[in-house]
């Protein structure tokens, strides 16, 4: 075993009632292969390889929630109906099974969906102020009170359900641009009721309402982002202050740690603030909650530069993520494309097998391998 990894990742680690046996996650990534919304034999198996190999903790794929206006892809599975959330359930035994920890991305896209699509083309498009990502105004519909309170509604009761399934906690997806996000940034969200006062309140009153309908031990995170799915330099706080002053709201309702999204784990956050710490090391230490880093870990090429389609991503060295776990500027590590091509990529890093990593490439996502 490789000292200095096992030493950083292989420690178990405490999230509510969660007991995760090591420091590795798997990152959510949209793979669209359920037909109908429901996970099958097919996804039970995909994650439960990765758990089987020393994936401590599994987060889906994002699941749309029950909003017609939540997705926009047929075979991108959903949290609700009755098939559905049995082919979850099933995804869940097998992860068990195999010694892993699991817990579902709930998903709304918000605006980013084009009016039209699929699984319910006759939903509108819908986000805070119905502006683009790109600031065009009249994309979409504004959402009113009512529909606000439907969708939060909505979050709740998935992840009350996903708690009744066996799930080990429930991520809410706030980042890249999607709905959570949207009334998180400026741009998107220039309402003038209370959800503009507050941009934190949407997601805030989204994990108050989700505490209420689960144990008190059953661990929320959020995930957000600075960048956005079409703006790499999109900020929503341009300094720490800006950015405490959105997170801590949404900690003070519910949220037991943050998943914090960055496109390079090894870039400052605010260089002019402090040179070291990444969006994951300043929300730890703005918040006091346990945090998840993600971001190109152990490949060569940051996410964006390969699009999940294009050029190979060769394997690189995970050193300088280890040098951060020993200054404990977070506690815990997401990988996504890295894990995806390899699925034993967790036990290879802890077993110091590096050199039989398999570099990312677009054949990766053809398949649930």
């Amino acid at each position: 075993m490789s000292t200095r990894a096992a030493a950083a990742l292989a420690r178990p680690f405490t999230l509510g009632s969660a007991e995760l046996p090591n420091r590795i996650v798997m990152a959510p990534m949209t793979r669209a292969f359920s037909p109908g919304g429901v996970p099958g034999e097919d996804v039970a198996g995909y994650y439960s390889r990765r758990a089987a190999a020393g994936t401590g903790l599994i987060i889906t794929e994002g699941t749309y929630i029950d909003h017609p206006s939540a997705g926009d892809v047929e075979s991108v599975p959903r949290f609700h109906g009755e098939q559905q959330l049995a082919g979850w359930q099933r995804v869940v035994e097998a992860v068990h099974a195999e010694g892993g920890k699991i817990m579902p991305q709930l998903w709304h896209v918000g605006i980013q969906r084009a009016a039209g699509k699929p699984p319910f083309p006759e939903a509108p498009s819908v986000g805070p102020s119905g502006i683009a990502l790109d600031g065009t105004e009249g994309a979409g519909t504004p959402l009113s009170l009512v529909e606000v309170d439907r969708i939060i509604e909505a979050f709740a009761e998935a992840a009350q359900q996903a708690e009744r399934i066996g799930f080990d906690g429930i991520e809410l997806h706030g980042a890249h641009g999607y709905l959570i996000d949207q009334f998180l940034w400026e741009r998107t969200n220039r309402r003038s009721d209370e959800y503009g006062n507050s941009r934190a309140k949407f997601a805030a009153d989204i994990a108050a309402a989700v505490r209420e309908r689960v144990a008190a031990d059953f661990p929320v995170i959020l995930r957000f982002s600075q960048w956005k799915a079409d703006n790499y330099d999109a900020k929503l706080g341009a300094d720490p202050e800006q950015l405490s002053a959105l997170l801590t709201p949404i900690a003070e309702a519910g949220v037991d740690a943050f998943h914090a999204s960055g496109r390079r784990y090894w870039e400052p956050e605010f260089p002019e603030h402090d040179a070291q710490l990444n969006v994951a090391g300043w929300t730890k230490k703005l918040t006091g909650k346990p945090v998840i880093t993600v971001g190109s870990v152990g490949l060569d090429k940051v996410f964006g530069m390969d699009s999940l389609t294009g050029a190979v991503a060769g394997v690189e060295s995970i050193e300088r993520l280890l040098d951060r776990f020993e200054r404990d500027e977070f506690d815990l590590v997401a990988v996504g494309r890295a894990l995806l091509a390899d699925p034993e990529w967790g036990q290879k890093v802890l077993e110091g097998r590096e050199r039989e990593l398999i570099p990312f490439s677009k054949d990766a996502i053809q398949t649930l391998h």
